[in-house]
């Protein structure tokens, strides 16, 4: 498990429930079911020997959306394919981040400002999401379970880390959310979100609760989201498996 806030946190929320917490990826002592919090790299070479089933949302998930629950545009496309759009953009990592590919704004092909990797830095073919430029006044994450929202927290305001506790206003835009788009996620997902300048509610983005930041939200509910989306593979429901990540 890595040292970070998050991972000490739901460490010590798993040893009170009578987990072993390992800082290497091993059997655990009591060999009991083994579950996972860290990285998706670090995640792909132990999966297998551990029998890990890792659960993530589809890279298009927030392009196949309505309008309604965007407010902007998004697609997947390839880095190739990007790097000819008309800008300015947002461009992204469908899921795990790339150093070379941080999630920006980015200017038009010819054109003025933050420039998109080359193909002599990032191959072409890299899969990212591209979408219309929107403003976030605050955002918030969601640790969703079985199409309710389990925990959350607000992560920023502006664009700054600002954590604080979920409001209702981003809770019930949280249900609307799961009321159209549940069937298309993973059991155990993180959803973000966000209120926009204009005071309208937007998807921001959804990922994997084993590699990602609880802020406020309530560690044991986080856990109950993390334990199921990262376990044993053979406990993955049938619903599930579409959602089960390549390499695990």
């Amino acid at each position: 498990m890595p040292r970070t806030s998050t991972a000490e946190l739901l460490g010590r929320a798993a040893a009170r429930r009578g987990f072993d917490v390992l800082a290497r990826p091993e059997r655990p002592p009591s060999g009991g079911p083994v579950h996972w919090y860290g990285g998706p790299l670090a995640a792909d070479r132990v999966a297998a020997g551990l029998g890990l089933g890792l659960l993530e949302p589809a890279d298009g998930w927030p392009a196949g959306l309505p309008y309604a629950l965007l407010r902007r545009r998004v697609r997947l496309t390839t880095l190739a394919e990007a790097r000819t759009l008309p800008g300015p953009c947002f461009v992204k990592p469908p899921s795990a981040k790339i150093g070379a590919l941080p999630a920006a704004v980015y200017g038009a092909a010819g054109g003025g400002g933050v420039r998109l990797p080359g193909p002599e830095v990032l191959d072409g073919a890299t899969p990212v999401l591209v979408s219309s430029v929107v403003e976030f006044a605050a955002e918030y994450r969601l640790f969703v379970l079985d199409g309710e929202v389990a925990a959350g927290s607000r992560y920023a305001v502006y664009g700054r880390l600002d954590p604080e506790a979920l409001d209702a206003g981003a809770r019930a835009f949280g249900r609307e959310v799961l009321e159209e788009a549940a069937e298309t996620l993973p059991s155990a997902v993180c959803v973000d979100v966000g209120r926009l300048t204009d005071g309208t509610w937007a998807v921001v983005e959804a990922n994997m609760p084993w590699f990602a930041h609880c802020y406020a939200a309530e560690t044991e509910r986080v856990l109950d989201v993390v334990l199921r989306a990262a376990g044993p593979r053979e406990r993955v429901s049938g619903r599930d498996v579409r959602f089960l990540r390549a390499a695990a």
